[in-house]
Formats: C-alpha cells, sequence, structure tokens
C-alpha cells in the first residue's frame, strides 16, 4: 500500500487524486511543518525536509516533489491517463508540471515564509515581499495561461490529467484564481471544470469543502 503524507487543503489533494485514478489503494498520514500535532517524526524520516506531500510506494522508495510525484505515477500506470500517449504531447505535460513546480510553488513558498528570504526582516519588509511575490506568481499564472492554451476541455485532453491535478490545486492558493477570473478566464474556466469533474471531485470536496457549491 501506498502511504501518503499530506494535509487538508496542500498539495497534497493532487496526489491523492493520482492515486485515485490509477485506482491504488493508499493510507493518507496527516502531518504538515505548521501542525505540530500531526505526524512530524514519521514524515521527517521520510523526508527531513518534512515537505508534503511525500509519497511512499509499497517497496519503501520514498518520493518528493509533487511535480515528480505525479509523473512517477503517469509513467508507471499508463492507463490512469494522468500523463498523454503522444509522446509530444507527453512531453508538454510534463514540462507544464515542472513549470508550475519550479515558478508557481516557489512564488508561494516565499508568500507563506518571507523571513526566510530576508534575514531580520521587519514587518514591513515581509509585507513587501509578500506584495512583490504575490504580483510575480499572478504573472507566473498568466505565462502559464498563455504557454500551455489548450484547444480540448482539459490540459490532459478528454479528461483531467496530471497537469490539470497540479494546475487546480497550486491556483486555489494566494489570489490567484481570483486574478486569474479577471486577466485570463478561459483558463479561469478550464479551472473550475477540474474542480467538478468526476474524477476529482470527491478528493477536492474534502480538501476544500467550503468551495463546494
Amino acid at each position: 500500500m501506498h502511504t501518503l503524507y499530506g494535509s487538508q487543503g496542500s498539495g497534497s489533494a493532487a496526489v491523492e487524486a493520482a492515486l485515485t485514478m490509477c485506482g491504488l489503494p493508499h493510507r493518507i498520514v496527516s502531518a504538515a511543518s505548521w501542525d505540530p500535532a500531526s505526524a512530524l517524526a514519521e514524515l521527517a524520516r521520510a523526508n527531513p525536509l518534512l515537505q508534503i506531500p511525500t509519497l511512499v510506494l509499497p517497496d519503501g522508495t520514498v518520493l518528493t516533489e509533487s511535480a515528480a510525484i505525479l509523473i512517477h505515477l503517469g509513467l508507471e500506470f499508463p492507463a490512469s491517463g494522468l500523463l498523454p500517449k503522444d509522446a509530444a504531447r507527453r512531453g508538454q505535460a510534463i514540462r507544464g508540471l515542472v513549470f508550475i513546480a519550479s515558478n508557481c510553488y516557489a512564488a508561494i513558498g516565499v508568500i507563506d515564509y518571507p523571513e526566510r528570504w530576508c534575514d531580520g526582516a521587519t514587518a514591513a519588509m515581509k509585507e513587501r515581499i509578500r506584495r512583490g511575490a504575490r504580483a510575480r506568481l499572478h504573472r507566473y499564472w498568466e505565462i502559464f495561461a498563455d504557454v500551455f492554451a489548450t484547444p480540448g476541455p482539459f490540459f490532459g485532453g478528454t479528461a483531467p490529467g496530471a497537469l490539470d491535478l497540479l494546475a487546480a490545486v497550486v491556483s486555489k492558493w494566494s489570489g490567484a484564481r481570483a486574478h486569474l477570473r479577471e486577466a485570463r478566464p478561459q483558463l479561469s474556466a478550464l479551472l473550475e471544470r477540474i474542480d467538478a469533474h468526476p474524477r476529482v471531485e470527491a478528493v477536492f470536496a474534502r480538501h476544500w469543502p467550503d468551495l463546494q457549491k
């Protein structure tokens, strides 16, 4: 059985949905660096960075980094539809996953923990860092919308795939969805379709119950 370390409303939602698409039995261990009452010691043994999601495979292999986990599952279980079968489209999906991980996720890390990037920062300095990082994050999402625009209903084709999952989850943070509704309405509509799709709706409803209609 796969073991997924994660927390409600976190990036682990994308991996949880992917495991469900693959039909893989899994257990979820609640763990997050911001929750000292969670299974932090157990998470630390698997991932010293205390980052979630962290996925432990049945043979004990540890996978970290959301994009890497999703790529692994898509390659290991091609019938899941997490990655396109066509090589060119699969390459673009992987490119999109890494784009989100290296740009959007990174900016959110600065927004959440500005003190890590400016030693001795005052409250006013932290807020300036947050504003700049949030503006940069929203610009990254605009670029993502332009570069990865798709004629289909989903990035994964006729049904959501790995890129859909990560985009839908990471865009829920730091005001990205509200920004995209104005700046890139087509991507905003696509993200809403992902949220409502039967392949992911139940998982997302558990993670963001207040956002469900």
